[in-house]
């Protein structure tokens, strides 16, 4: 694939005044970059080289523009930090984090993110996390800019004790917040598990049971 068709497939994913530079990033470093169906864990990750291949980097296809160049520019820090340091340090210690903010600074200079999240970006940059999934108030920030269909909420949206379902098809009944998350209550196992506010979820009818009456 040429640059030009690089660019042109790159350009669904990200801001278009950030798309230059991650082509850069692509081409410089000789990423094998692969888009990914949803996963829950994680939004991506890098691999290093091995095997016979070189650097990879994967990222969930259905991300917001601002949310996959965040992730895109998170896992490129991670790429360069293993080539000056290899395996040597914490893979989420203080030469990631100093890479990272290193890579964003200038897209937050740039005018690519609105106001909003330039802010809450900031307040991440500080002192980012593994995973920018931990960050409730960046999640709700990003999560703004997402087309989402209107039967689906978030979580936090709902009133406690609707049962609901999640995009893998399990419902559970919505409980108390305990501490960051919502203990909900498994409808078929009747296991608690705590769940994030901001997962996705979608409101089910309450089934009322059959009176037993006889019809007329």
């Amino acid at each position: 694939m040429n640059i030009s068709d690089l660019a042109s497939a790159f350009s669904k994913y990200v801001p278009s005044k950030a798309l230059d530079t991650c082509v850069d990033w692509i081409v410089d470093y000789k990423i094998a970059v692969r888009i990914t169906k949803s996963r829950n864990s994680k939004y991506g990750d890098y691999r290093p080289p091995a095997d016979g291949k070189g650097h990879r980097i994967s990222v969930n296809h259905d991300l917001n523009k601002y949310a996959f160049l965040l992730t895109f520019t998170h896992e490129v820090a991670h790429l360069i930090t293993y080539n000056k340091h290899k395996f040597r340090i914490d893979p989420h210690g203080r030469e990631w984090k100093s890479e990272f903010k290193r890579l964003m600074t200038p897209f937050l200079r740039e005018a690519i993110f609105p106001r909003d999240l330039v802010i809450a970006i900031q307040n991440y940059l500080d002192n980012p996390a593994a995973s920018s999934c931990s960050d409730i108030n960046l999640m709700r920030a990003l999560g703004k800019y997402d087309k989402r269909d209107e039967q689906w909420k978030l979580l936090e949206e709902i009133a406690l004790n609707t049962p609901f379902r999640i995009r893998s098809g399990r419902q559970f009944i919505k409980g108390e917040l305990l501490n960051k998350n919502f203990c909900c209550t498994c409808l078929k196992s009747k296991h608690k598990y705590v769940i994030n506010p901001l997962t996705e979820v979608q409101p089910l009818q309450p089934q009322h049971k059959s009176s037993g009456g006889l019809r007329s």
